[in-house]
């Protein structure tokens, strides 16, 4: 392992010993969904509980995500990559950084999505418009950061298996009866519309359940979150 001298960033020889791609797929699914949600609530009139309450299900979605993307990485990554490439040490404390710097966004937004979530009053959906700002800017920040200088080590340092982990632990923590409406999100946020991502996740007659059962699903979800009276 070296260091790039344009850019600092360590270089691997040898092989890839994993697919990070999830990450770049996961990225742009948390990315759109905060980049919308600001939007979603500006939707919802005053006193339309019923109409805040779909959209309290989709910020407590991509709020789980978020936080269970981050714990995974908090949990596990960082020490994997401090021991087997710590010429990335300052990247990755860097990156610790920013993620107690998003927890403080995402964690104000948890704390004001209940009582929006009953009263859907405007003084509490300011409070979420100003965690979502907040969340959204972190991100923009973040998620290149860690494209450019973390994911090239994943992929060279981190075992297959032991990335299969990072996903398992994301699926296990969307909310119960939230697995399609997840879904749709990933595949919605991926720039070819997913078409890549079905291939390769949900190849051949499972594909065939996204498009009859998991797709209309979804599509009624939307319908209802982008709802305007």
């Amino acid at each position: 392992m070296s260091s790039t001298p344009s850019t600092g960033r360590p270089s691997f020889p040898g092989p890839k010993t994993c697919d990070a791609s999830g990450m770049f797929e996961i990225h742009r699914t948390l990315q759109n969904g905060f980049d919308e949600a600001a939007g979603l609530v500006d939707g919802v009139r005053d006193g339309d509980t019923a109409h805040a309450e779909i959209v309290a299900v989709q910020l407590n979605l991509i709020s789980n995500a978020l936080h269970a993307h981050h714990e995974g990485e908090d949990a596990r990554l960082w020490d994997m990559i401090d021991t087997r490439a710590p010429a990335c040490f300052l990247h990755v404390e860097r990156m610790k950084v920013q993620h107690a710097e998003m927890l403080g966004h995402l964690q104000g937004l948890d704390r004001a999505i209940p009582a929006w979530r009953a009263g859907a009053r405007a003084a509490d959906a300011e409070r979420i418009r100003v965690a979502l700002r907040g969340v959204s800017a972190a991100l923009a920040a973040h998620f290149p950061d860690e494209e450019a200088n973390i994911v090239p080590a994943i992929e060279h340092v981190v075992t297959q298996k032991e990335m299969e982990w990072f996903g398992e632990h994301g699926r296990k923590a969307t909310p119960k009866g939230q697995g399609w409406n997840m879904v749709g999100a990933i595949i919605s946020a991926q720039p070819d519309g997913g078409r890549s991502w079905l291939r390769k996740h949900f190849p051949g007659p499972v594909g065939l359940v996204w498009r009859f059962i998991g797709e209309p699903s979804y599509r009624r979800f939307r319908a209802a979150l982008e709802r305007r009276d």
